[in-house]
């Protein structure tokens, strides 16, 4: 998968769910999940209201 969710953060709103066009990304247990089938078009990430998902690439890079 190419996104993380950060649970912590996620409200369980479900617009990831509904915009992603692989169906990589659902609601459950009132947080989102990411699965495998992720094609990193980017559509949770920008729509996250709470800016809750994130590029797993964009992670592993660090502010110096």
């Amino acid at each position: 998968m190419a996104v993380s969710v950060i649970e912590s953060i996620c409200t369980g709103c479900g617009i990831c769910e509904k915009l992603c066009p692989a169906d990589a990304i659902r609601v459950e247990e009132g947080k989102a999940r990411a699965y495998d089938n992720c094609i990193t078009c980017g559509a949770c990430v920008k729509a996250c209201p709470v800016c809750a998902i994130r590029n797993k690439a964009a992670l592993s890079y660090r502010r110096v």
